[in-house]
């Protein structure tokens, strides 16, 4: 999914570089493929791996992560959709500015509640967040302690290279779309639902992921009449392969097929996040709809 070129990208929404640390522990939900890592570490080590606690807090509270791209740099080089297309980074940027547009709209429309805004923070390596210290080890996630959402944007890589999922704009897309339905369950109070029923195949964690993928696919729906602050569009309207694009992330993210490859067997009763078929199938009901009211995964008598 291209950006169009004279798009204004605000790098406002987006922090990047070294920070201070926080204290551990507290509720992590994984992204579009957030938490894939992790979740395989549980595959190999057991549930206590997961266990609600957040990304592993083995660097300390206060230490300080790999800086990465500077914020003056991500300022200076994401100016323009143009560069949204040429850079990851400033996709990642692009993406958060489109996606907080639409819920800014979306939120009061269809939920009459206001929106407020998230923050990401685009880092390499590892850096402390309020839920313990964000890695590439864990994948992108939002941590309802600060508010924000963290993506080391090297993951597309491997979410490509290690998932199978395709190279294309949108599968990346999707995955920071998918962060910020965490924020909107946030701020409907809705997201506490994963950590009450943590695993299974009908948990309230599979529930809340899938709800987020339909979130992703109501924005994706309405993506290309988002605009920035002069009315420009974000970016341009989807094509069939930007679907196959995100539906190959959905796919490449699920529960089923993450343990097939780790393990060899499928075990429906530690998913945390949905199969390929449910994810897929929720990302469509939200993209078809454009109606996020037809997202609600916790009253679905059946996922999949």
């Amino acid at each position: 999914m291209s950006f169009n070129d004279d798009a204004g990208l605000d790098t406002s929404q987006v922090e990047s570089g070294g920070g201070g640390g926080f204290p551990g522990g507290g509720l992590v939900v994984g992204g579009g493929a957030g938490g894939i890592l992790l979740l395989i570490l549980a595959l190999v080590f057991g549930p206590g791996v997961l266990g609600g606690q957040g990304p592993s807090t083995a660097g300390g509270a206060g230490s300080a992560g790999s800086g990465g791209t500077s914020q003056s740099e991500i300022a200076q080089r994401c100016r323009t959709g143009a560069d949204a297309n040429a850079n990851v980074e400033c996709r990642v940027v692009g993406t958060v500015n489109s996606v907080q547009s639409y819920w800014a709209t979306a939120l009061p429309r269809f939920f009459g509640t206001n929106y407020t805004r998230a923050t990401t923070r685009l880092y390499s390596g590892a850096v402390p967040s309020a839920c313990g210290t964000a890695s590439n080890q864990v994948g992108p996630f939002y941590c309802p302690r600060d508010g924000k959402a963290y993506i080391d944007a090297s993951f597309f890589t491997e979410l490509t290279s290690r998932f199978g999922a395709d190279s294309g704009a949108l599968a990346q897309e999707y995955v920071v779309a998918h962060e910020y339905g965490h924020h909107v369950q946030d701020l409907l109070g809705v997201l506490d639902a994963a950590q009450q029923d943590p695993q299974g195949p009908e948990s309230g964690s599979v529930r809340i992921e899938l709800m987020a993928d339909c979130f992703a696919g109501a924005w994706a729906h309405d993506a290309s009449t988002t605009t920035d602050a002069q009315g420009n569009t974000y970016l341009k309207p989807l094509t069939q392969n930007d679907i196959r694009s995100a539906l190959s992330a959905a796919s490449a993210v699920g529960d089923d097929r993450i343990q097939q490859k780790a393990q060899g067997r499928v075990t429906p009763e530690s998913w945390t996040h949905g199969s390929s078929a449910e994810r897929q199938k929720w990302f469509l009901t939200g993209y078809r709809s454009g109606d996020p009211r037809q997202c609600d995964t916790l009253h679905a008598t059946s996922l999949g």
